[in-house]
């Protein structure tokens, strides 16, 4: 390490004094002009993460879904995983550090995770269209150089397509090509294979419209329509040519506020669907004939994905584990649909996907979403290997096919993480394959009414859970007095939780009608108010 080539550098990307970052599930998100410090350093963390695994590791510019004047960074283990917990850790110290202290921080992690710089270090980098994001990469670089470390910068790629990359490249290509057209290319590829097999309904069936959140999500998909069959007719809104980023769309608008984002014009009965700031949510929705807006969140793609695979399976006649990985935030409904009706278990775990995704590669299939649109599906390294085995030796006609089709499912989805564009594709393959409408999906069960209510707290960490998030343990008398209210309700159940980025406690109550789990969600957060120190005037209905 040349200590005064890196005090050099490390002078160009001052520290703004007094500011202190976390990195948490997201990576680290604030304010633009803040970060370039903190992403300087993260191309020093790459570096040493690359040596300490002997792999290439990614660096993602991107903060998502929050509004264009922010921006984030977020670092990719080598299979295309979230970064481990423990670098987590170095990745905090790191971004605090002062001046001064750099070298000596750098030298501590070195020590503590046995880090070789001798060793070679290469870094992929992505960025989303932000307009801080090209300078933000370039200091990455930065970072990288000066610890001596290569890297491959991808430009402008959603996240997932990051994820996608630095996977194919540590399995030698056995997962694909790293490149973008590797990428279009193996998932057009699968879904064509898929939808020859389906009976559609009539072209009607075949339109969808895709709210592309203004971001990165519509120049991808733009790439990506000529490697589609002729039959598939995608109609991109919100492609950022006109608009701000996530500006009133996206898929976190319309989850949060349930209704249709601005920029795009829904007719009845026809299926849209909006994809978040950088690519890695979905969620789908429709307006009836009546005109009533109905949202189709990551639980309900969830069971359509698990319904189709079952009924797969049943015919593959392998007894293979499915599972479905779920946090506190799914709908009441969807649980009960999934455990009772499809007979499948449901396994519920704290937020943040590096919990679902680390939960779900316990089973053979383990599907996993959030409620917000994040989610996919993991087979483990057996299944896949007696499914592709099936489809070349098996000679029952019905088992082969279904084995086939099951392949195509592995080829069509992105099993590093949730990515909007594949979990669209897999969504238009089942709903055709199946020749169901939206409307018929959204009749599987209906959702439970429910309210999410966040109260500001003077200090977050006064709340702590246990039981994947659904048990309040602290401050003394709060689960109580939730466990009373709850009872006055049918079908009711809330649960309170610290958010992880800011001082607010995070509400979520449902119940048989709006009007209960309203007033549910108010008198919860009225007992966070006076129980956990609220901020502020208290709660009003």
């Amino acid at each position: 390490m040349d200590a005064e080539a890196l005090r050099r550098r490390s002078a160009r990307h001052a520290k703004p004094s007094g500011l202190r970052l976390h990195y948490g599930t997201a990576g680290f998100r604030t304010r633009a002009p803040l970060l370039d410090h903190a992403v300087f350093r993260m191309g020093l963390l790459a570096a040493l993460r690359s040596r300490a695994l002997s792999a290439a590791v990614g660096v993602m510019v991107t903060a998502s879904h929050n509004p264009e004047e922010d921006n984030g960074i977020k670092l990719v283990d080598p299979l295309g995983e979230m970064l481990h917990p423990s670098w987590e850790e170095y990745a905090t110290q790191l971004a605090n550090a002062e001046e001064e202290d750099l070298e000596k921080v750098i030298t501590e992690i070195c020590q503590k995770a046995a880090v070789n710089m001798h060793k070679d270090a290469l870094v992929f980098i992505g960025r989303d269209t932000r307009p801080s994001s090209e300078k933000l990469s370039q200091s990455v670089i930065d970072g990288i150089l000066v610890l001596g470390g290569q890297y491959h910068d991808y430009g402008l790629v959603t996240t997932p397509q990051l994820h996608y990359m630095v996977c194919c490249q540590n399995t030698q290509g056995q997962y694909g090509k790293a490149t973008l057209e590797g990428y279009y290319e193996k998932l057009s590829k699968a879904f064509t294979e898929l939808i020859k097999q389906s009976h559609s309904s009539g072209e009607s069936q075949r339109h969808l419209k895709i709210d592309c959140a203004n971001g990165i999500g519509a120049l991808k998909l733009s790439e990506m329509k000529p490697y589609f069959p002729q039959e598939v007719l995608i109609h991109i809104y919100n492609d950022g040519t006109k608009e701000k980023l996530n500006h009133l769309c996206g898929a976190d608008f319309v989850k949060v506020h349930q209704k249709p984002p601005v920029g795009l014009d829904m007719k009845p009965n026809e299926r849209c669907c909006s994809f978040d700031g950088d690519a890695d949510r979905i969620v789908y929705y429709y307006k009836d004939a009546t005109g009533h807006f109905h949202l189709i969140d990551g639980d309900k793609i969830a069971t359509l994905i698990s319904i189709f695979l079952k009924e797969l399976l049943a015919k593959v006649k392998q007894n293979f584990k499915m599972a479905v990985v779920q946090t506190a935030y799914a709908n009441g409904s969807s649980t009960r649909y999934l455990e009772e009706t499809l007979k499948v278990p449901v396994h519920c775990v704290k937020t943040g996907v590096k919990h679902l995704h680390h939960k779900a590669q316990e089973f053979d299939i383990g599907v996993y979403f959030e409620a917000n649109g994040h989610g996919t599906v993991l087979f483990s390294k057996a299944a896949e290997t007696k499914i592709r085995q099936l489809v070349k030796e098996e000679k029952d006609d019905e088992k082969r096919e279904a084995a086939k089709v099951l392949e195509n499912m592995i080829d069509l989805i992105n099993q590093t993480v949730g990515d909007a564009i594949s979990d669209m594709l897999v969504i238009e393959a089942i709903l055709a394959l199946k020749g169901l409408t939206v409307q018929q999906w959204d009749a599987i069960y209906t959702d439970l009414p429910n309210r999410l209510l966040k109260v500001q707290v003077a200090d977050r960490r006064v709340i702590d859970t246990r039981d994947a998030e659904r048990c309040a343990v602290t401050p003394p008398g709060l689960q109580e007095k939730i466990d009373a209210l709850v009872k006055k309700y049918q079908l009711s159940r809330a649960f309170v939780r610290p958010s992880g980025t800011e001082d607010v406690v995070r509400i979520y109550a449902e119940a048989d009608t709006q009007e209960n789990a309203d007033a549910l969600a108010h008198e919860v957060s009225l007992a966070v108010y006076h129980l956990a120190g609220g901020k502020g005037a208290p709660p009003q209905p």
